[in-house]
């Protein structure tokens, strides 16, 4: 598990100490998470229940009083006293613990799954923080941006080379940005209510995110076959044992019982007799067999673990199908956000070249304010979109990790 939080952190081309704050959050996360927490004392219970079935039947003792005592030939009998102990089959108490056993590995793997998807969680959701943060930064350049061309449109509305219309237009522009950033900011709040939640803190704490995040150079190797050894297929590996586990008990349950017993009868003598065995009380030893003639239980048992057995099988299937669906359309996202990324980038710089080229058209009085809004508007879409890929590429990269990192 340690292993697979180096790996995430490791995906960051940020400095020691961002990469440290969220190898921090994480292990906070899984420290506090209560869903956690719960998967770990249902783990305990189910492992506490091999001291449960690491018993044999209770003891039987009974006590009987004579109302009208029989006679013997020894004398009247007063009252009896029995003891009784059924005991199982050789290898019953043991075929039994190794079923509770199997069973609590395989609630095990839920505590793994459940780190693991709190892990990507997590991540994820510093991602989506990182994002928010990065496109309200954009806004804000940009807004002051607008209002740079606004003071050069006032300047040439004054000298007749420019309308008011104008200017009233990069006002509303600028509303328009800021009315995104409020928004941006809305949406923040709510995914750091999401994100603290994940930590199982207050809702109102304030996340510091890294405040830049590098499309990396190059993809990390991605080996699909660690997808086999998934703690969710696992799982379902660890459900077929038990049922086997299970079946092997049913065939314990299904032999003989033996049990071994004492009877004690109490004699009193016969009056004016004397011989020697005048009110000698009576032990007697028994032992008794307990046989399932009728078995049909068992069998029935037998048959529903083979469905079982089945089931398990069927749905791991589908599950792996499901996963592997996961893996290969991450792994096409992360390719297609490095795709976008890239497009964005070449798009930006040509659009900042018309920047530079509407400011040279200033210097000579000839700027159009509607090809200064356009190129904005432009600029804009494409910085948007940049921060989107990235953030897309290392939310499919966490996926790829939950799916492949062992």
């Amino acid at each position: 598990m340690k292993r697979i939080v180096l790996i995430i952190i490791g995906l960051l081309s940020v400095t020691f100490s961002n990469a440290q704050q969220l190898e921090t959050i994480i292990e906070e996360a899984l420290t506090n998470s209560p869903e956690i927490q719960k998967f770990e004392l249902q783990y305990r219970i189910a492992s506490e229940k091999v001291n449960e079935v690491n018993t044999i039947p209770n003891t039987e003792f009974g006590v009987g009083y004579f109302i009208r005592e029989p006679e013997t030939r020894t004398g009247a009998q007063r009252f009896k006293v029995s003891a009784k102990q059924m005991l199982p089959w050789f290898g019953n108490i043991t075929a039994r613990e190794h079923y509770v056993s199997s069973l609590a590995d395989a609630k095990y793997e839920d505590i793994i799954i459940a780190k693991r998807k709190l892990m990507a969680s997590v991540s994820q959701s510093y991602y989506k923080l990182y994002a928010n943060t990065a496109k309200q930064e954009v806004l804000t350049e940009n807004i002051k941006l607008l209002k740079t061309y606004e003071t050069l449109a006032l300047t040439s509305v004054e000298v007749g080379k420019a309308s008011a219309v104008d200017v009233l237009r990069l006002q509303m522009r600028q509303n328009e940005l800021e009315q995104l950033n409020q928004v941006l900011i809305q949406q923040y709040l709510a995914e750091q209510t999401a994100f603290n939640k994940y930590l199982n803190r207050d809702k109102d704490i304030v996340v510091d995110v890294i405040h830049e995040l590098n499309m990396p150079s190059e993809d990390f190797e991605i080996n699909s076959e660690n997808l086999a050894l998934h703690p969710e297929l696992l799982k379902y590996d660890k459900l077929y044992h038990s049922i086997e586990q299970s079946e092997l008990l049913n065939q314990k349950e299904s032999s003989p019982m033996i049990g071994f017993g004492l009877d004690y009868i109490n004699v009193n003598k016969r009056p004016e007799m004397n011989f020697n065995d005048n009110g000698k009380d009576i032990i007697m030893p028994m032992l008794s067999v307990s046989i399932p003639i009728f078995n049909n239980k068992y069998k029935s048992q037998t048959k529903q673990n083979e469905l079982q057995q089945q089931e398990i099988a069927a749905q791991k299937q589908d599950r792996l199908n499901t996963l592997e669906t996961l893996l290969d359309k991450a792994i096409n996202d992360r390719i297609s956000a490095r795709i976008s990324y890239d497009t964005q980038t070449k798009n930006l710089k040509q659009a900042k070249d018309a920047e530079q080229i509407l400011i040279r058209s200033y210097e000579t009085g000839t700027i159009d304010f509607n090809d200064v809004l356009d190129v904005q508007e432009l600029q804009l879409k494409y910085q948007m979109n940049q921060i989107k890929s990235v953030k897309s590429y290392y939310i499919q990269t966490t996926i790829i990790n939950y799916l492949t990192q062992q």
